[in-house]
């Protein structure tokens, strides 16, 4: 079950295991809330919960902004992506056991913590860049552990330490998917599709989602990976007023709220707003090393 409780957390013992030392790449252990490796590399929790493992700055404009988190936390809590996650959730069960699920691009933690709602035995790693969306998911379950991490780069997590690699909107670093995954795991990947919150580009001008989206996700991962199929997750739904506000912000679209007036048209809105969300939860398998 899901917890939000805001007692003092810290990293599950198999997420520690998986972890190396983002400097040397060593094994680390923790030890009174402080990650480390033999060569004295030291990582402290923050007290929410997670890991910060980088060591260079993240460049502006790519980690989710507290204002985005904020927007988020409260879109999601009004149930209307909750199709997805019960498909996520669904994608990743057969595969996960007992074993290690990471979320590259966690955000919020809030797929990966229904994910392992679903899957009782395994335990959960969230990796993002934003220190400000792993506040909330080093809280979002009690077997899910949380590091701050730039996707681009080599993880610092263990080879074939995996069972299920989760990405849902983010960067997709195909050649680390297949390195931190077990042979008989698996990579599940939502993507928006194209009518994804088309109604909205006609009153706020929205980041588009690219028409051939599948076709370049495929094409991304098929050196590391074969599609075992896909499912799609389409809904008509209606949005408060508040819950438009929301959905812009907290997407890629908040990085671009004050060109055009772009405040302004969301503060005219009013009304309900009958929109679509549309979805596409893909698996796929690990091609051979």
């Amino acid at each position: 079950m899901t917890s939000t409780d805001s007692g003092k957390h810290s990293l599950p013992p198999s997420v520690v295991d998986a972890l190396r030392c983002s400097v040397c790449s060593n094994p680390v252990d923790l030890v009174d809330r402080t990650v480390r490796c033999e060569n004295g590399h030291s990582f402290d929790l923050a007290r929410h919960g997670y890991v910060n493992l980088l060591h260079a700055k993240t460049p502006a404009g790519t980690a989710d902004t507290p204002d985005m988190v904020a927007a988020r936390v409260e879109f999601l809590d009004g149930g209307l992506y909750t199709p997805l996650a019960t498909e996520i959730a669904r994608s990743v069960m057969p595969f996960a056991g007992d074993g290690l699920v990471v979320d590259a691009g966690a955000g919020t933690g809030y797929y990966l913590a229904r994910a392992l709602d679903a899957a009782p035995e395994a335990t959960g790693l969230a990796l993002d860049v934003s220190a400000v969306a792993l506040r909330r998911a080093a809280r979002a379950h009690p077997r899910l552990g949380a590091a701050v991490w730039n996707l681009w780069e080599p993880w610092p997590v263990k080879s074939v330490s995996a069972s299920v690699v989760l990405n849902v909107f983010a960067p997709r670093n195909g050649a680390e998917f297949r390195r931190v995954l077990r042979d008989d795991g698996a990579l599940v990947v939502a993507t928006p599709n194209p009518a994804h919150l088309s109604e909205l580009a006609a009153l706020v001008d929205m980041v588009k989602v690219d028409d051939r989206k599948e076709e370049r996700l495929d094409a991304t991962l098929s050196a590391f990976f074969e599609l075992e199929g896909r499912q799609d997750v389409t809904r008509e739904v209606s949005m408060t007023p508040e819950q438009v506000r929301q959905v812009v912000r907290m997407g890629p679209s908040a990085h671009h709220l004050h060109r055009e007036d772009r405040q302004g048209l969301l503060a005219r809105i009013v009304e309900p707003v009958a929109v679509t969300t549309s979805f596409t939860v893909s698996v796929y398998r690990p091609a051979p090393r």
